[in-house]
């Protein structure tokens, strides 16, 4: 008799910067979602594959959903993180400490629009002091929402990780597995983390001085054996933003490129050539049918 194999997709949703990128890495186990302390930062709906024995859980990572904001980008952010939701078998539905503001509010409005298994997660739990406090929080949530489980976590301390990844498992529908275990490092995957981890440098970098009007794509990739050589073009708004991206004498430029050739290196375990160049594509980010073609709010394989 066959076994049965279980297999479903899960999103991460909630307001920007609540945790959804660590969470996703931790339980992965490897860097997929950049992370870093400025909303906006994750632009698709990465895939991240796990398969352990019969259960298949397919991560995807939504971008933050904005509320109420009149930018192009924001309304595509918003529309893949609506679609991805309804596509969803599990959603967890991730707040932080003991907060349950407008924005979560709203967040959860619209899961109450459709019908979708949900994980509350209350992360950054090692902030709260008085775990005692947490009882109120849990009363609340079950009174706005019927979720199927509601957890607390750490998931920059590792904690409650793998029990979270259990009742994932728990939930999970009988399904066939959808990925065999090699595709998930499909070449796509690999330019996406590319472009992502020079993009983290430049935010780490220049934080405020630059908006979040950076976007990376990478021109060439050529695996030589012992040597990656990787062309990638930095695309900014304005030509004022080009000169803070390059910097004095071409430091600034240097020195993103430096760092994140070494997180690449990481990343392949290989040599790395990397070049950078910054170019100006006017208004980029708010042009519709440009974002999509860059593949921003759209997911892949």
């Amino acid at each position: 008799m066959m076994s049965k194999s279980y297999c479903g997709y899960i999103s991460i949703i909630g307001k920007p910067n609540v945790g959804k990128s660590t969470i996703l890495n931790h339980i992965l186990g490897k860097k997929i979602s950049i992370t870093s302390r400025k909303s906006q930062t994750t632009r698709n709906n990465i895939l991240g594959i796990k398969t352990e024995g019969n259960k298949q859980m397919i991560y995807a990572d939504t971008p933050g959903i904005h509320i109420k904001s009149p930018k192009v980008m924001n309304k595509v952010l918003n529309r893949s993180a609506e679609s991805l939701m309804e596509d969803s078998d599990i959603i967890l539905f991730v707040i932080q400490r003991l907060t349950l503001d407008e924005q979560d509010l709203s967040v959860l409005k619209k899961l109450k629009q459709i019908d979708t298994k949900v994980i509350c997660v209350v992360n950054k739990v090692d902030q709260v002091t008085d775990k005692n406090k947490l009882l109120p929080l849990i009363d609340r949530l079950l009174n706005e929402y019927n979720f199927l489980d509601i957890i607390p976590i750490s998931a920059i301390n590792n904690d409650g990780i793998n029990e979270l990844e259990n009742l994932i498992k728990k939930y999970l529908p009988e399904n066939e597995h959808l990925y065999d275990k090699n595709s998930a490092s499909s070449s796509h995957k690999d330019m996406f983390m590319i472009s992502e981890l020079i993009r983290e440098k430049i935010i780490r970098m220049l934080g405020d001085e630059l908006p979040h009007d950076t976007f990376v794509q990478v021109e060439l990739f050529e695996d030589e054996g012992t040597l990656i050589k990787i062309h990638a073009v930095i695309f900014v708004a304005r030509n004022s933003q080009k000169q803070i991206v390059i910097g004095k004498d071409g430091n600034t430029l240097k020195k993103i490129g430096k760092q994140a050739r070494i997180e690449i290196e990481k990343y392949f375990n290989k040599k790395v050539f990397l070049k950078t160049w910054v170019k100006v594509k006017k208004n980029w980010n708010t042009n519709s049918d440009y974002l999509q073609s860059l593949g921003v709010g759209g997911s892949y394989d």
